[in-house]
């Protein structure tokens, strides 16, 4: 018999948990597994793109918006947490207003990667020197991790409400509605029933490497100082490799995807604090606080690991394509 994760949580929330509890939690796994959980995922898009504009917002004034195309990411990573918003109360907005803003971002981290890139060939020394520019360059993956958001708040778009019936109730609909459901069949149809695991495990690979490659360089600015440096680094072979497991395996979907993302999720959440507690080391400390979020440690940059896990999670609780 197949391990299914939801299964399990299921029989464990009715056994551990208080009646009340329990069923929430329940109800919080029927929601997610058959992709009806749009108003909550809007509700991240809208908290997840606020924090990752302003990490944007003072890296690029850092770099003193030298080029006005540098101001993109600002602008529309407040249309993301509009559209959130919106999103969260409306369906009709979640369907256009964070679709459309959710496209444009991730158009945006796409041209930003081409921006980064080229600022590292203008480095002296160009590709020649690598290793030295890439360190000490434009973050070369940053803007892709920045549409992290923006590809949560398009899934979101695609996803059912939670006040939607649920796929038992489905079968109670009229005869004209169950037509319009049965004629859906493309991967928006899968989407709005939770069946993406594959797709989201393939997203989990290519959001962890982006992610720790970003980790590994930023820490070897500081000479991985800290032996904590070392975590985020090592997690992401781990994490891509579940990540790749599980686009093969259901099985490993269930198992090994959902406890390295929990790693990963743990690690970014540490990661944070010690970020935090950098910037409050630094002299002045709260006094000026202003300051030494610019020239610390990066503040929200380990959420971004941890939102790699939060997708590794996520999948681990959806149902696969075609099932």
């Amino acid at each position: 018999m197949t391990f299914i994760l939801t299964n399990e949580l299921e029989r464990y929330a009715r056994k551990a948990l208080p009646a009340p509890a329990g069923q929430f939690a329940i109800s919080v796994l029927e929601h997610v597994r058959e992709g009806r959980f749009q108003r909550s995922l809007s509700l991240i898009v809208a908290a997840t793109g606020a924090a990752t504009g302003l990490e944007v917002g003072y890296e690029h004034y850092k770099g003193s918006y030298s080029n006005p195309v540098m101001y993109t990411p600002i602008v529309l990573s407040g249309s993301l947490v509009t559209g959130g918003l919106m999103g969260f109360f409306s369906r009709r907005a979640a369907q256009t207003v964070l679709r459309i803003s959710s496209m444009l971002t991730l158009a945006d981290g796409i041209i930003g990667v081409g921006f980064h890139i080229r600022g590292i060939a203008r480095k002296p020394g160009g590709w020649r020197l690598p290793v030295t520019n890439i360190v000490m360059g434009p973050p070369i993956f940053a803007p892709l991790l920045f549409g992290t958001s923006a590809y949560l708040g398009l899934m979101a778009s695609y996803l059912r409400r939670e006040e939607d019936p649920s796929d038992a109730g489905l079968q109670q609909v009229s005869a004209e509605q169950g037509a319009a459901i049965e004629k859906k069949s493309d991967w928006r149809a899968d989407i709005a029933q939770g069946k993406f695991q594959k797709h989201l495990a393939a997203i989990t690979f290519a959001w962890a490497l982006f992610s720790g490659f970003e980790a590994l360089y930023s820490h070897y600015k500081s000479n991985f100082r800290y032996k904590a440096q070392w975590t985020p680094v090592l997690l992401t072979p781990v994490l891509m490799a579940a990540a790749a497991w599980a686009m093969r395996s259901r099985r490993a979907a269930n198992t090994f995807l959902p406890a390295a993302s929990a790693l990963a999720l743990a690690d970014g959440a540490a990661g944070f604090f010690y970020h935090a507690r950098g910037i409050l080391c630094r002299p002045g400390g709260v006094k000026k606080i202003s300051y030494n979020i610019l020239y610390g440690p990066p503040i929200f940059a380990p959420l971004l690991f941890a939102a790699c896990g939060f997708l590794g999670i996520l999948a681990s609780l959806l149902r696969r394509e075609g099932k």
